[in-house]
C-alpha cells in the first residue's frame, strides 16, 4: 500500500495519523488542509461509484479505487479525478470505452529514461531533472493538474515547509498558476520584488532558500496545461537565454504530449478495470 493510499484510507475510516508520539492536534495547518482536499477529491470518486454501481458502502468504492491504483501504478488521487471527470460508461454496458483506440507512446528526447523504464513517476522525475539542468539549478518541482488545482507531484531540494505550502495550488498568486493561466512560461526574475505573489506565498519561497523561480507549463497536443515544472534559483535571475527559454518550450511540450497519451491509456486501462470489477461485484 502507497503511503497515500494508507493516509487517505486512516482518514475515510475517520481515524487519525500520528507523527512519532505527536497526535494530528500538532500537525501543521497546511498538512490538515492538504489531507482534507486530498480527502475530498477520492470521497467525490467513492460517492460517483456508490450510485452508479450500487455499490453497499463508500468503503467498497475505496476498495475498488485502491486495487484499480496498485495494479495500474497510478497514483489514487489520479484514478478518482478521472473517476469524477470522465462521462461513465453506457447502462449495462460491458466495457467503458468499447472504441477506444491504442495510441503509440511519444518520443521523450533528452529525459534519458529507457521505454522500458517509462512509469509516470519516473517520467516525472526525469522531466524534473532535465528543467533543471536547462536551467542550472539544483532546486524544485513537478505539479499535474487535478481537481483545477495544481498538485505537487515531484521535487528536488525543496524544505518540507516549502512543498506542504505548495501541496495544492487553487489561486492565482504564484508564477506557477499565472504560468498555468496564461499556458507560457513565466519567469520571476526577483521574488522579494515580484508582485506576483501574494505576501504567504512569497515569504515561503523565499524561506525555501529561493531568490528567482521559473515555470514551464506541461501542455497536451491542444495546448492545454496538463501539469507544470517549476525551477527555483538561489540568486535572482537577470533572466533566461533564448536557446534555454526553447529548449525548455520543446520539452514541455514533450512531456506534455506524453502524459496526455497516458491519460488516454494507461489511465483509460485503469478505468476499465475498474468498471469491470465494480460490475462483477454486483
Amino acid at each position: 500500500m502507497s503511503d497515500e493510499t494508507a493516509v487517505v484510507g486512516q482518514i475515510s475510516a475517520g481515524t487519525y495519523e500520528r507523527r512519532g508520539n505527536a497526535p494530528v492536534d500538532h500537525v501543521s495547518a497546511f498538512e490538515l488542509r492538504n489531507r482534507q482536499l486530498a480527502r475530498a477529491a477520492v470521497e467525490s470518486a467513492q460517492r460517483v461509484l456508490v450510485g452508479r454501481y450500487r455499490l453497499a458502502s463508500t468503503a467498497e468504492g475505496f476498495d475498488l479505487l485502491r486495487g484499480a491504483s496498485q495494479r495500474f501504478n497510478i497514483k489514487l488521487h489520479t484514478l478518482a479525478d478521472l473517476v469524477v471527470r470522465v462521462e461513465g460508461p453506457d447502462a449495462g454496458a460491458v466495457r467503458w470505452f468499447p472504441r477506444r483506440p491504442r495510441l503509440t507512446a511519444p518520443a521523450l528526447p533528452g529525459l534519458g529514461v529507457a521505454p522500458a523504464e517509462r512509469q509516470h513517476g519516473a517520467v516525472l522525475t526525469a522531466a524534473l531533472r532535465r528543467v533543471l539542468h536547462i536551467t542550472e539549478t539544483g532546486m524544485g518541482n513537478v505539479q499535474l493538474l487535478e481537481h483545477g488545482m495544481l498538485r505537487m507531484e515531484k521535487h528536488i531540494g525543496l524544505s518540507r515547509e516549502f512543498t506542504q505550502f505548495f501541496a495544492f495550488v487553487e489561486d492565482s498568486t504564484t508564477s506557477c498558476a499565472q504560468a498555468a493561466q496564461q499556458c507560457q512560461q513565466v519567469t520571476v526574475k526577483d521574488v522579494e520584488a515580484a508582485d506576483i505573489f501574494d505576501e504567504g506565498s512569497r515569504q515561503a519561497i523565499l524561506q525555501a532558500g529561493s531568490r528567482a523561480a521559473h515555470s514551464l507549463p506541461l501542455t497536451s497536443p491542444a495546448g492545454r496545461v496538463i501539469g507544470m515544472i517549476s525551477s527555483h534559483h538561489e540568486q535572482r535571475l537577470p533572466g533566461l537565454s533564448e536557446p534555454q527559454l526553447a529548449t525548455l518550450a520543446s520539452t514541455g511540450a514533450a512531456v506534455g504530449r506524453w502524459l496526455h497519451w497516458h491519460r488516454q491509456t494507461v489511465a483509460l486501462d485503469a478505468l476499465e478495470h475498474l468498471h469491470a470489477a465494480a460490475a462483477s461485484a454486483n
